[in-house]
């Protein structure tokens, strides 16, 4: 007679997405209401009704944006394919995803896995590079709700995967079909692409860039020819200052410098949704052929490419064993 090993919850964390254009504006509030991700100068008492007001006028024009890729964004459905594929490839473990942002929560969330009676939970940040505005978010959003919801929970964390050698080999995959479908052009940059902050973050000591910067040298040691490339910082909005270079002012100066043809590679991001599919696939490429820069392709996410979600398993196991 055998005993059945009770299984591991594998949690992915990420940010969320609107799951329909009626969303959007809730969606926005939730996020411009947490204070670990944006602090409006108004102060914490101030900080929930400006969000109330800065979400209704900023969803009018992100309302279009997501109409342009189908209504939604596709981030939670992504989201759930990697932690299917990532807990196929590990023994006796439960899929889950917590969004911070947008459905499912937290709470719903752990009280599924309560139900269950599931007792241990690896819990992954879908984020690669730590920053406390969204990585710090998600894992304290998880702590409260675990502590209230089901504090007997043993769970481990994962909190970054920067410069895991699996991942950086996925990207380097991906740059290289990237670099396949372009021209031989002398002109030809890869453009790497992350996710701005405001500068306070790095100011106060958030190891974000360094992370990034960290990631681009790992994926550049594997491409072979290390073809020339730029890091600028994309997805900046409101009126405090930002990391830099921005993507737009370095889409422009390429150009100006003669470049021809760009291979953009979005590096803190890990599946497609808005950043990718309107910003970059839109907007940026608009921008992009306007000022004369002829070629423009963007390498393919990593999504739940084989590479990718065997990297990640191999992480979980390495990290938690």
């Amino acid at each position: 007679m055998t005993t059945e090993t009770k299984p591991t919850a594998l949690i992915l964390l990420n940010m969320g997405g609107p799951d329909s254009l009626d969303a959007v504006e809730p969606f926005l509030y939730n996020l411009f209401s947490d204070r670990e991700l944006i602090q409006l100068p108004a102060g914490a008492l101030l900080q929930k009704p400006f969000a109330r007001i800065i979400s209704h006028f900023r969803a009018k024009r992100v309302v279009e944006n997501y109409r342009t890729i189908g209504g939604k964004s596709p981030l939670l459905e992504w989201t759930k394919k990697q932690a299917a594929g990532i807990a196929d490839l590990l023994e006796n473990t439960q899929p889950f995803v917590i969004m911070r942002y947008w459905h499912p929560f937290a709470d719903q969330v752990l009280g599924e896995i309560k139900k269950a009676g599931i007792e241990q939970a690896v819990v992954l940040s879908m984020y690669p590079h730590y920053t406390g505005a969204t990585t710090g978010s998600s894992i304290n959003d998880f702590k409260r709700t675990a502590a209230k919801v089901y504090p007997e929970l043993q769970y481990q964390l994962i909190e970054d995967w920067y410069d895991w050698p699996a991942y950086l080999d996925a990207l380097a995959n991906r740059v290289r079909e990237g670099l396949a479908e372009m021209p031989e052009d002398q002109t030809r940059r890869i453009f790497f692409s992350a996710h701005a902050l405001p500068q306070k973050f790095i100011d106060r000591g958030d190891p974000y860039q360094q992370h990034v910067m960290a990631t681009v040298q790992g994926v550049m040691d594997r491409v072979d020819g290390r073809p020339p490339w730029v890091v600028a910082f994309q997805s900046r909005s409101g009126p405090v200052k930002w990391m830099e270079p921005g993507t737009e002012e370095m889409i422009v100066q390429l150009a100006k410098d003669g470049c021809k043809s760009l291979l953009m590679v979005p590096i803190s991001f890990v599946s497609d949704h808005i950043e990718t599919l309107e910003e970059i696939d839109v907007e940026y490429r608009d921008l992009a052929l306007e000022n004369g820069i002829e070629h423009f392709r963007r390498v393919p996410s990593l999504n739940d490419h084989d590479d990718f979600l065997q990297g990640l398993a191999e992480l979980v196991k390495e990290r938690c064993s």
